[in-house]
């Protein structure tokens, strides 16, 4: 039945699948590194293939219907303004690709199968596709990016309920401090995977039933609560638990199965009761078996080709060495990558590490340079310090956080941005986009700086004056 049915709709499919075939192409180098990513079945992405997968049996059973609308722009099989979005796409692509940011680089795949699609199909079928490439866009790296905040927003929750239920607590941020222990709600607690999955569901089931936009949005938006609701009600089951068996229970250790029973008892009577729509069969195309690739845009497709891959092989190249920095400060001695910070940091290892110190007051410099076409000029940082034990207590200035360690109450000033070339951002995106001008400039070199002085005194206006003239002073040097 389902192959028959396949086969019955390939007339309808054919061309949705033959416009993905031509993006996957188009953007080859970004797709093969997007598959690689699914095939490691990280947390953040375990889904990642099977939505690919997802993605192509949704064409084949339940293939885009015609977007409503009798507009002359909507009947034409091909717009000028496909083929200029095409191409507009690509050179963005080409951009992103050249510099290697990999996260911009996947947000464009899902922008080249829509202008694909209006430069091949014409508008009015890119439109009814859209859906679809809504849902394969779930399989992009972009989810550890929304772990910070869900784990911020389940620690904000979760504490107001265990306040609420009158339970014995020291809440600090994402630390709940019960008689017998301290609970954390880490990167796991996020919810990652169910807020994912319950956004999958509702997708699909918004793709099978034919919603309108106002439908479609409703079941994604209810689908997102279910999931965060969902999370911060299993994270709350956790704190009951180590409160009533004194932190003794084996729950607390392996509460992967107690997590998917919450999850599955908050989206499978959702899933029972939403509004199941059939397609009507009046609506069903001929069956013969007929492309209908407008050739029109043929000559857009081909200056996207030479655009982009093509482009983006003769454009990479190696990058020259430059000299390293290095960094001369009065009273600072070199104490080598083992000498200890106030505020431990660990760094990946393709950083080179050196480390200033004079007294208590220590810089290090974390440096790397891009030397092949391969490189990334800005490397992934993961989080450099234990924040499950060092939380911000106050934000002092422009790059400077005074930082607080729960267990032993220090407290130290920080001061840290990016060096990206000639560049400086304190912000680690931004220092991600600066790779664009520094590339282009023939800049390869790239440096995260770190200044640190303990804080004693109640308000840190001695330390805070030091640190700012320690940067001021490394700022000169860079």
């Amino acid at each position: 039945m389902m192959l028959r049915k396949t086969f019955d709709n390939l007339p309808n499919s054919l061309p949705f699948l033959v416009v993905s075939a031509v993006a996957v192409v188009l953007f080859y180098p970004t797709w093969f590194r997007l598959g690689t990513i699914w095939l490691e079945f990280e947390q953040v992405l375990a889904h990642g293939l099977a939505t690919a997968v997802i993605f192509l049996g949704m064409l084949m059973i339940h293939p885009p219907r015609p977007a409503g609308g009798t507009s002359g722009l909507l009947l034409k099989p091909y717009h000028l303004l496909g083929g200029i979005a095409l191409i507009g796409v690509t050179l963005v692509w080409l951009l992103l690709e050249l510099v290697r940011i990999d996260t911009l680089a996947y947000l464009m795949l899902p922008a080249g199968v829509m202008a694909v699609s209006w430069t091949l199909l014409g508008l009015k079928k890119a439109l009814s596709f859209l859906p679809y490439v809504a849902l394969l866009s779930l399989s992009l790296p972009f989810w550890a990016d929304l772990v910070p905040p869900l784990v911020s927003l389940a620690s904000v929750v979760v504490g107001s309920w265990v306040r609420l239920f009158g339970m014995t607590a020291l809440i600090e941020g994402n630390s709940i401090t019960l008689p017998y222990g301290r609970l954390l709600i880490a990167d796991g607690c996020s919810g990652i995977r169910y807020f994912a999955i319950s956004i999958l569901l509702a997708m699909m089931t918004s793709i099978l039933n034919d919603y309108r936009w106002k439908g479609w949005l409703i079941t994604v938006v209810v689908a997102m609560l279910i999931g965060l609701v969902a999370n911060w009600v299993r994270i709350t089951i956790l704190v009951f638990v180590a409160y009533e068996t004194n932190m003794q229970s084996d729950l607390l250790t392996d509460h992967e199965t107690m997590g998917w029973i919450v999850f599955g008892a908050f989206i499978l009577p959702a899933l029972y009761f939403s509004p199941v729509r059939k397609r009507s069969k009046a609506n069903q195309q001929p069956t013969a078996i007929k492309l209908n690739i407008a050739k029109a845009g043929i000559p857009a497709l081909i200056i996207a080709v030479l655009l982009g891959p093509v482009a983006l092989t003769l454009a990479q190249t190696s990058a020259g060495q430059q000299a390293p920095w290095a960094l001369e400060l009065d009273g600072f001695q070199a104490r080598g990558e083992s000498a200890e910070l106030p505020l431990p940091i660990t760094l990946p290892s393709l950083l080179d590490q050196k480390i200033l110190k004079a007294g208590n007051t220590a810089v290090s410099l974390a440096q790397s340079q891009k030397t092949t076409a391969d490189d990334k000029l800005v490397p992934y940082l993961p989080p450099i310090f234990d924040n499950s034990t060092w939380q911000i207590e106050e934000r002092m200035g422009p790059g400077i956080s005074l930082y607080l360690n729960i267990l032993t109450r220090d407290r130290v000033l920080m001061a840290q941005w990016y060096q990206v070339g000639s560049r400086s951002s304190l912000n680690y995106r931004k220092a991600k986009l600066l790779q664009i001008p520094a590339t282009l400039t023939g800049e390869n070199r790239f440096a995260l700086v770190t200044i640190q002085v303990p804080c004693r005194d109640r308000d840190c206006g001695d330390e805070l004056s030091r640190l700012e003239r320690i940067k001021t002073m490394v700022e000169t040097q860079l």
